[in-house]
């Protein structure tokens, strides 16, 4: 039995994988009114989960291997040779338990939730199935297959659960998500049928592939259209501001933690891996939208009424740096993009968790109404500062190292000119001193003053030991990378190697 279980034969990513959404379907047996047992049920399904993960990693995955492990390969559709292939490596790692660490938390600080709870829980779980398949199939089709599987509880959870304006917000997600889908959909046929009568769907064997550089790049702009929407790219980054603006902030959590990775993951994963070519080839470009994504969701933040609106803004911001570090092709560059995936999916949902708590307490979303919340609810007050200076890149905080491991990246890039470097450094660096601008100005509307001191009945319970809990269990990992970052570094650092070499060097 031990050697079952410690050998790469059993198929632990089929069971991470279905576990979630098939645990969450016999949600039905329970009872309908049953708030608390459908949480605590959903709790225990996710802390499971993690706990599978974890150990099923821990036993099985060699860290110095470049190459795919706990593969998995199994026939699925005999008509046209589909099959079930899953595989993990130093890329997809990382964010599989980022995955199941926010979802976690994310479940717990989803309370309480008094409108058809089950629902609600079972969405949850089945984005988590979702999710975790996208970062781990190796199979092109698959791939799609779970992207789009996690697209309809995401939209779903903004259309039933969020604020005034959710169905606005749920429409303009769909319909950017959706559309893109379309170009990730023709990437994802074009690619597995060109040049044979077979469709070849198998990432290992599309990554010795070669194409004809316009057909290549054909391909890259499809692929990127579809990465560029999730990520979020501007100019396709308008429906974040909206969705997070009215989405609960469980979904929130969710949304900036996992799902805008996804985006980034896709990037390195397909348009880095299988097209090398026409990503050497756009990767100046990139780099150029990305200096310019930094500046201008920077500069666009203060200008946000909404708290979870600039918070957001905010990400846009962040998400600037993983591209640069992707576009820059050197080993530091796509180290810190990946550093910095972890990194803004711990502080995104510790934000938005944060705001939210604070929402549940005042029932305000604009900031200009806010003010003077510090006397009243002082624990709150410490951790939204510890984790606004997370995200303005505090040394000793993750966000800090990831976002110096890019700038190394760029400064080493032969790809570059010297002047261009010169430039792209000066322009993040402007964006990185706005940063702390709308941050600051953010808690000083907030928590600072004294608006909501001088109204009658002013009283809010300060947060609780779940909240508490909640806070802490994100800020640990953010400090401890921020100390001791070879802990997220060592796990992709060899594959980052394979992919440069091959496909830049080779």
């Amino acid at each position: 039995m031990y050697l079952v279980f410690t050998t790469n034969d059993f198929p632990w990513l089929t069971i991470i994988v279905a576990f979630p959404i098939s645990a969450g379907s016999l949600m039905l047996f329970l009872p309908h009114r049953g708030n608390k047992v459908n949480k605590w049920y959903t709790i225990c399904i996710c802390i499971l989960e993690l706990l599978i993960t974890t150990y099923a990693f821990c036993y099985n995955f060699k860290m110095d291997d470049p190459l795919i492990q706990l593969s998995e390969d199994y026939k699925w559709i005999n008509f046209f040779d589909f099959y079930w292939r899953m595989g993990i490596d130093g890329l997809s790692i990382g964010t599989i338990l980022l995955t199941g660490f926010i979802t976690t938390l994310a479940t717990l600080a989803a309370f309480p939730v008094t409108r058809d709870s089950r629902l609600f829980h079972f969405l949850m779980l089945a984005m988590y199935s979702g999710q975790i398949g996208s970062f781990s199939s190796r199979d092109l089709l698959l791939f799609f297959i779970m992207w789009e599987l996690e697209l309809i509880p995401v939209y779903l959870l903004l259309s039933m659960w969020g604020g005034k304006k959710r169905l606005y917000s749920a429409t303009k997600f769909i319909l950017y998500t959706a559309g893109s889908s379309i170009f990730l959909l023709i990437g994802v046929l074009g690619i597995s049928l060109y040049g044979s009568n077979e469709p070849t769907l198998n990432l290992e064997l599309l990554a010795n592939q070669s194409y004809p550089v316009t057909l290549e790049i054909l391909f890259y702009i499809g692929f990127l259209i579809a990465f560029a929407v999730k990520s979020p790219i501007i100019p396709l980054h308008t429906w974040l501001p909206d969705t997070h603006g009215e989405a609960h902030y469980s979904t929130c959590m969710l949304l900036a933690g996992i799902l805008l990775k996804m985006g980034a993951y896709g990037l390195v994963r397909i348009n880095m891996e299988l097209l090398p070519h026409a990503h050497s080839m756009f990767s100046p470009w990139l780099m150029v939208v990305g200096t310019i994504q930094i500046i201008y969701a920077a500069s666009t933040s203060p200008g946000q009424r909404n708290l979870k609106k600039r918070i957001a803004y905010s990400s846009v911001s962040h998400m600037g740096f993983i591209i640069i570090g992707i576009s820059s092709i050197t080993d530091p560059g796509l180290n810190g993009a990946i550093l910095q995936i972890i990194s803004h999916g711990f502080i995104g949902a510790a934000l938005f968790f944060l705001a939210g708590t604070s929402y549940d307490r005042i029932r305000l979303v604009y900031l200009d109404e806010m003010g003077g919340m510090a006397i009243s609810i002082p624990k709150i007050f410490t951790m939204f500062t510890i984790l606004s200076m997370a995200s303005l890149a505090l040394p000793g905080m993750s966000g800090f190292i990831a976002e110096l491991i890019v700038f190394f990246g760029i400064i080493t890039s032969q790809k570059y000119f010297l002047i261009s470097k010169i430039f792209i450094i000066f322009v993040m660096a402007i964006g990185m001193i706005l940063t702390p601008i709308y941050l600051l100005s953010m808690s000083r509307q907030m928590f600072y003053g004294y608006k909501l001191i001088n109204v009658k009945n002013f009283s809010f319970f300060d947060s609780g030991p779940r909240e508490l809990f909640l806070s802490i269990s994100i800020l640990l990992p953010i400090i401890g990378i921020g100390i001791y970052p070879d802990f997220v570094l060592s796990l992709a650092s060899d594959k980052v190697e394979s992919i440069l070499s091959n496909y830049f060097y080779g």
